[in-house]
């Protein structure tokens, strides 16, 4: 796996993205080895704690919106779209591709009977936002934050964090992550309940470690039952579901003018004229 690394420490399991040259975001190739690497880990009896984390003082940006940009892999396209649509910017098609891996992994994560720790050093934004909220913890060094950026360039939210942000932080905060678009930083996040705990960036590998194999040494049979429970008791059954809302809503904005504007303006780093069309 080029940009998904895995290694074992004990019966911890690391999972660490690390495409540092696009801001640890994922193309189709990463978010299939995302899921790869989660269903590895998910299945083996011998981890019995998993971490996922970026490289470089990232953690995740989400979706390339660079390879988006660029029409995509036609070899990747023709994966799950046999006939992909030729001509015209059909964003949509090329982000559903990276979103059924995405949303695969998520799902991976929240049935996996072991607990999936996200250790958050750095940028956490769009779908990296949501693949942090959807592990069990979520632990962030003091560098860490916390951005929607959806909004950015004229998208809807996908990668569960229109599930997750109102049951971990409630409605009238979710909907001011939507609206107004704040960078987070992890005093705040530990404050509203989106994170767990907050270390020094100098000691945050090791203080992840600890807790994960804290974790790891306990009884992690009673854990999974717990997670599950405690998981139906949170609607999460619904997830998969609210997922696919999420990818088709996403793709439909994506193939809107909105986004087309967006998109152009994130690049040329100017202010996007939005039409809400």
């Amino acid at each position: 796996m080029k940009h998904i690394k895995i290694e074992r420490d004990g019966a911890v399991g690391i999972i660490t993205i690390d495409r540092t040259e696009r801001f640890n975001s994922l193309d189709v190739a990463t978010a299939q080895d995302l899921r790869k690497a989660a269903l590895q880990f998910a299945r083996d009896s011998a981890v019995r704690a998993v971490i996922l984390r970026g490289a470089g003082g990232i953690f995740c940006s989400g979706a390339d919106l660079k390879y988006i940009r660029s029409g995509g892999d036609g070899a990747d396209l023709s994966y799950l779209a046999p006939e992909p649509s030729a001509g015209g910017d059909r964003f949509g098609e090329i982000f559903k591709q990276i979103l059924e891996y995405i949303h695969s992994t998520i799902s991976e994560i929240k049935r996996a009977p072991k607990p999936f720790i996200a250790a958050v050093d750095g940028i956490a934004a769009a779908g990296g936002l949501g693949i942090a909220m959807a592990c069990d913890l979520v632990l962030a060094s003091d560098r860490a934050s916390f951005e929607w950026a959806y909004s950015k360039t004229g998208l809807t939210g996908a990668e569960s964090s229109t599930f997750f942000l109102p049951r971990l932080i409630g409605l009238r905060r979710s909907m001011e992550l939507v609206l107004m678009n704040p960078r987070i930083d992890p005093e705040r996040a530990l404050r509203i309940g989106l994170i767990n705990e907050v270390y020094p960036a100098a000691q945050f590998d090791a203080e992840s470690m600890a807790v994960a194999q804290r974790i790891a040494a306990g009884p992690t049979g009673a854990y999974a039952v717990a997670k599950r429970l405690i998981n139906e008791a949170a609607g999460v059954d619904r997830l998969d579901y609210h997922l696919d809302r999420e990818l088709e809503s996403l793709a439909r904005s994506a193939d809107s003018s909105d986004f087309a504007a967006g998109i152009d303006a994130f690049f040329s780093r100017t202010q996007a004229r939005f039409k809400g069309k």
